[in-house]
């Protein structure tokens, strides 16, 4: 929100250039990492692929132009895509090979997994006054494995189906920020202190998806439902003194 030209020149001016060089090469197939955050708040208590998309902040925003510019696509030059919109991607892979590491980190369960360890800096959770039962957001976590097999099954798809097509990938259930902290301390069996903070601008209150229609269309199946298997797998990945 506060640094909107960055996202606009890495998600829409990036995969301009990208859709450009595709073209160019003659490579007609593309699956598209979009987001939620397209949605905006919700309307529904269940997030399927009618809902309106009215983003609240530049992130969402720019990945709709995206998705816009891919149906356009598909229209003038007969691109074939496949845009799977996730909600929250969480975990590691059970190897201990690939985790979830930014600079700055801003993502819920890595924070969490590093005050477990002492390291990171105070945890903060942002806005404790929303309408959820306990005030803080909601929001669905989706395995990075389970989203890995959602894009071998989206390039599956594109063989037999042209045009563009969306579907919404998340695991149909919601938890709060203080569910995650609380099955953060069960799994590592470690007390994790946090600080309470005000809202940041731009956080749709909750964020929950209907995957229906990627689970009849495309036969996917998310393997992890569990937000304890979840954050078991992340937690071995951070306890790797490799990393």
């Amino acid at each position: 929100v506060g640094e909107p030209y960055l996202y606009y020149r890495n998600n829409v001016m990036g995969t301009l250039n990208l859709l450009q060089a595709m073209r160019e090469a003659e490579v007609a197939k593309l699956v598209f990492s979009s987001t939620a955050a397209v949605f905006g708040n919700p309307e529904a208590e269940l997030i399927d692929e009618s809902h309106p998309t009215r983003p609240i902040n530049p992130y969402g925003a720019s990945k709709l132009m995206v998705e816009r510019i891919l149906a356009d696509a598909a229209h003038a030059y007969g691109l074939r895509s496949v845009t799977l919109r996730y909600f929250n991607a969480a975990g590691a892979d059970p190897s201990g090979e690939i985790g979830e590491s930014h600079e700055p980190e801003t993502h819920l369960i890595p924070n969490v997994l590093r005050a477990a360890q002492g390291s990171g800096g105070a945890l903060k959770v942002y806005g404790d006054d929303y309408a959820t039962h306990d005030g803080t957001c909601v929001r669905d976590y989706v395995h990075v494995n389970d989203l890995a097999s959602a894009h071998l099954k989206g390039i599956e798809f594109m063989g037999d189906h042209e045009g563009t097509h969306v579907f919404n990938l998340g695991n149909g259930q919601g938890f709060t920020v203080l569910e995650v902290i609380e099955a953060a301390r069960r799994v590592t069996g470690t007390q994790i202190e946090f600080e309470r903070a005000p809202r940041r601008a731009g956080d749709p209150p909750v964020l929950v998806a209907s995957s229906a229609k990627a689970r009849s269309t495309l036969g996917w199946m998310p393997a992890y439902i569990d937000m304890a298997a979840i954050i078991e797998s992340a937690w071995r990945w951070h306890r790797d003194p490799r990393y």
